[in-house]
């Protein structure tokens, strides 16, 4: 009797080592994970602030998280080693563990790719212009290489996968032609860079406004309303669309003008250029090099119509620029006793009679 229930001791303790060993595996791992990513990190944080590169930030947040599955996997790894799970089982996980952590590092990769893009993309600018549509197609390159790196890893052949999609492709071409014709529209106006994010933009039925985004499917436009107009890439294409910022932002801005027939016309210019110089050097959004100038045009029915050119620093400060020079063109010549006629209908009361 007393021999069964050493035995069964035995077995137990056995049993519990077989249990507590691979256990007290993980457990270690995972605190060695948590003292090495403690101090690694710490010392990462004070070298960033140091170096001062947009980047570090991002690589840090990046990979923190994974970093202790990472070491997680490899305390499952490590304690099936020493347990008494049968080889092909232990191969067979070590295989799962492996493509998980080429998994992780792939999302990490496009955690990377997307800050790098983005805290680079001034740099980046000259050879690709950033868009959520260039973004997302480098996260999907690093995705389909990781995938293809992981099925190889596992010992599948991609060789016939490649084949089967190139086939596969030609179908769901064929079944997505708006879709891919939208993607590809998207990338060629991105990189002609005839329409560029932060342009502003009109199109011929009529939309206007700033570019805020280039997706894979449409064009966010931002209005002066504060409205977003989404205009498919395909038709973005094939619209005939002005660009106000290029080939530069500064833009003329014409403002039409009439005064009296009986005015000094050398007056009037000088004075309407001393009132735009002033709206220039005072206004924000004026450019205060620029010179102001007048063109006389017309003999009006009741005015001699000129045109006073002005120069805004972009599209929408024209607004504020006409807004202030009316204003106070009008007040100086009030003072100047320059006269700004009210349309004047004469009447030939002698035809009149005729009738």
């Amino acid at each position: 009797m007393r021999d069964m229930i050493s035995k069964n001791m035995d077995k137990l303790g056995q049993f519990l080592f077989e249990i507590a060993l691979p256990a007290a595996i993980v457990l270690v791992t995972l605190i060695i994970g948590y003292i090495v990513r403690g101090v690694l990190f710490s010392r990462l944080v004070r070298w960033s602030e140091k170096s001062k590169l947009k980047i570090n930030g991002a690589v840090i947040s990046s990979v923190k998280g994974p970093f202790i599955i990472w070491f997680l996997m490899l305390g499952i790894y490590l304690a099936l080693e020493f347990s008494k799970v049968p080889e092909n089982a232990v191969y067979i996980a070590g295989k799962i563990l492996l493509a998980l952590g080429i998994f992780s590092i792939i999302l990490v990769s496009m955690s990377l790719s997307a800050a790098m893009i983005k805290a680079y993309s001034s740099k980046f600018e000259a050879v690709m212009p950033m868009t959520s549509l260039t973004e997302n197609i480098g996260r999907v390159v690093i995705f389909a290489v990781g995938i293809l790196i992981i099925l190889n890893t596992l010992g599948i052949s991609i060789t016939p996968i490649l084949a089967t999609l190139g086939v596969g492709g030609l179908a769901v071409a064929l079944a997505l032609q708006d879709t891919l014709g939208n993607v590809f529209a998207g990338f060629y106006v991105t990189m002609s860079r005839q329409i560029r994010v932060g342009d502003y933009v009109k199109l011929d039925t009529g939309e206007e406004g700033y570019v805020i985004d280039i997706t894979w499917r449409a064009t966010k436009i931002r209005t002066l309303p504060n409205n977003i107009v989404l205009i498919p890439n395909d038709k973005l294409t094939k619209a005939i669309a002005t660009n106000y910022c290029m080939p530069d932002k500064e833009m003329a801005v014409l403002i039409n003008v009439g005064v009296h027939y009986d005015s000094d016309l050398k007056k009037v210019e000088a004075v309407t250029c001393e009132v735009g110089k002033e709206v220039m050097k005072e206004v924000a959004g004026g450019v205060p090099d620029f010179q102001p100038f007048i063109r006389y045009h017309t003999f009006g029915d009741f005015s001699i119509n000129f045109t006073v050119i002005l120069r805004a620093s972009e599209f929408v400060n024209q607004y504020i620029i006409k807004h202030e020079f009316v204003k106070r063109l009008h007040e100086r010549y009030a003072r100047e006793g320059i006269n700004i006629p009210y349309p004047i209908r004469a009447i030939n009361n002698e035809q009149e009679k005729a009738k």
